[in-house]
């Protein structure tokens, strides 16, 4: 199971995720075997079921972040390896049990686990992924550690609940919605960034950094996620185009274009988000209206200034290959959106 980037357009020269992932190559070639050894279980449906969402690929790009991390820092021991695994564990069990809330038939172009084998069974191993990842964390031994991935376990949670709660109501502020992604989607990014700076006994200051250089990561992949559902190509999104939309999920563009559209159009997005009352051809229509009022656009600005901010919290760290190949992880992200 090796590091899958599942983009097209990246194959004609190695993109700035396929370089970071040359310089850990080793540590992940690992992680992906531990991957497959941790999951392991006598009740078969677990390994299946699990393997199904692992072996669907993706980035990988939360354990890659705490790998780089700990490279940024200076450890040469391999400590980082079980908890990447962890982190790809909580991720993954976030997912299936996402795709449950969410009645999405496909993950990453395949059937989703639920299409699969039904509710039930996804968010059970959902269950079991979350709960090996604790026995990682209690393997590895620190008490900080554990604060650390535990707290961000549970405001990922928390942020999935929000999530819920903003579902369907178009007056949700954009600061409402940050508060959603940073929760949902940032916490890992910032938990998985930060065991780094604590598997490389590193100062405060650079924990902190390593924390805030994943927090706004986080919120400006999320926020290009957000975008893409109404603009990308489907085999390159891995869902289908507009599933936000139909879910009724009131993301950052559809506040954009709420608060800029006139009282007919707010009309239209109280009828297809509030009321869920969608019709042929409403897809287009609102894909016209956030085009018709700048609200893609200026979302991907958003995430452009969140990716400063990134940028920005590595100032402490001296330039090496590993620094920059971070760096460029961040305009990776966001670029997608193009």
């Amino acid at each position: 199971m090796g590091i899958v980037v599942n983009l097209d357009d990246q194959r004609k020269k190695p993109s700035a995720l396929d370089r970071l992932g040359t310089l850990i190559e080793d540590d992940m070639k690992a992680v992906n075997q531990e991957i497959i050894k941790r999951m392991h279980s006598p009740v078969s449906l677990i390994p299946e079921l699990a393997g199904h969402i692992i072996a669907a690929g993706g980035k990988r790009l939360r354990p890659m972040l705490t790998l780089a991390a700990t490279k940024l820092c200076g450890h040469t021991g391999n400590r980082q390896i079980l908890l990447a695994t962890c982190i790809e564990f909580i991720h993954t069990a976030t997912l299936l049990h996402d795709d449950v809330v969410d009645e999405s038939e496909l993950r990453r172009g395949s059937e989703s686990a639920n299409a699969l084998w039904g509710n039930q069974a996804s968010v059970l191993v959902g269950d079991f992924l979350f709960s090996r990842s604790f026995e990682l964390m209690v393997e590895d031994g620190s008490l900080d550690v554990l604060k650390i991935l535990s707290s961000a376990s549970a405001i990922l949670a928390e942020g999935e609940v929000m999530q819920l709660l903003t579902a369907n109501d178009t007056e949700t502020s954009e600061s409402a919605y940050l508060d959603v992604i940073e929760s949902k989607t940032a916490i890992l990014f910032a938990a998985a960034c930060e065991l780094g700076a604590i598997i490389g006994e590193r100062p405060t200051a650079e924990r902190e950094a390593l924390r805030a250089y994943g927090q706004n990561l986080g919120v400006a992949f999320q926020v290009i996620d957000d975008v893409l559902d109404y603009h990308a190509k489907e085999e390159s999104l891995g869902k289908t185009i507009g599933d936000d939309f139909r879910e009724g999920k009131v993301t950052l563009p559809v506040i954009l274009a709420f608060r800029r559209g006139n009282d007919e159009e707010r009309e239209f997005w109280r009828r297809t988000i509030e009321d869920m009352t969608q019709e042929p051809g409403d897809l287009a229509r609102a894909q016209g209206l956030l085009e018709k009022h700048g609200a893609l656009d200026d979302a991907v600005e958003r995430a452009r200034h969140y990716g400063a901010i990134a940028k920005d919290a590595l100032g402490l760290f001296p330039e090496s290959e590993i620094k920059q190949a971070l760096l460029d992880v961040v305009d990776f992200c966001i670029e997608r959106a193009n």
